[in-house]
């Protein structure tokens, strides 16, 4: 009897401990520490379309501005973009700059080692935008690994990843904003860009006829998520049920044909 008590005691101990332990836990959370101080810290890279943009009014718009909006609505608190160079986010989130990261980010294992992702928001890959000069030649991302070729992409991004992984013997060269790289291309000063599906093919359909080609079938596998520090299930937990609400709700669906059906918003982009 002796025996059964104490190892009920040793399981009450152990319950309260674990108890106290997710409280704690949950006080440390970077969702209280949003509704404690009533904004919502969101790390973006203006730049890329449509996902972050910035309007003539200097405004930051675009698709995944519009979800994280959303988001911050169903917080309860204040919308906070925090523009940076793509490169520096990771570190901004470490140090506590921001909140969260909203930047297009594809969740890939390097970046997972330093932080945790949401369930993505997106999944998307690298195509290839190709100066006319070289249409027929160039039938697949696979004839670019050649050293007379030269190969773009923004820097810091997996399509530099991936232009170096599966054309290494090409000629690379980066930029800080996939604007400048798609046009490096379209002026005949490089061969291929390599980018996101979305970017390239807003790019083509609005300025690459005549001056581009398109591979548009997508040559890898990039689920695009939003990241956190480690160590905060209440924060994740929160984001993937807010993702599973608003795809079965109408509101993704109604901004995705927002931004991504209609280039309307494109005459208010600088």
């Amino acid at each position: 009897m002796k025996k059964i008590c104490f190892m009920l005691i040793l399981v009450l101990c152990f319950a309260v401990c674990a108890n106290a332990s997710d409280i704690e836990l949950a006080k440390k959370s970077t969702l209280n520490s949003i509704l404690k101080t009533g904004e919502l810290r969101c790390g973006i890279a203006s730049g890329y379309i449509p996902f972050q943009m910035t309007d003539k009014k200097g405004n930051i718009v675009g698709f995944e501005i519009d979800l994280a909006r959303e988001m911050a609505k169903a917080m309860g608190v204040k919308f906070v973009p925090v523009n940076m160079e793509f490169d520096g986010i990771i570190p901004a989130l470490l140090t506590d700059k921001i909140d969260i990261i909203t930047a297009g980010m594809t969740v890939n294992q390097k970046r997972n080692l330093q932080i945790n992702f949401a369930e993505p928001f997106m999944v998307v890959g690298q195509t290839v935008l190709v100066n006319k000069n070289l249409e027929g030649k160039i039938k697949s991302y696979k004839d670019l690994n050649k050293p007379e070729y030269t190969i773009v992409s923004k820097l810091g991004t997996t399509g530099e990843q991936a232009a170096k992984r599966f054309m290494p013997k090409a000629t690379y060269k980066s930029f800080d904003l996939e604007t400048d790289a798609a046009l490096e291309v379209m002026n005949g000063k490089a061969s291929a860009l390599v980018y996101d599906l979305p970017f390239n093919a807003i790019f083509m359909a609005e300025q690459g006829e005549g001056k581009l080609f398109f591979l548009e079938e997508p040559f890898t596998y990039e689920p695009l998520g939003w990241g956190i520090r480690k160590g905060d299930p209440d924060f994740i937990n929160f984001l993937n049920n807010f993702l599973h609400q608003i795809k079965n709700d109408g509101r993704y669906e109604k901004l995705y044909n927002k931004w991504f059906e209609s280039t309307e918003w494109r005459k208010n982009i600088q």
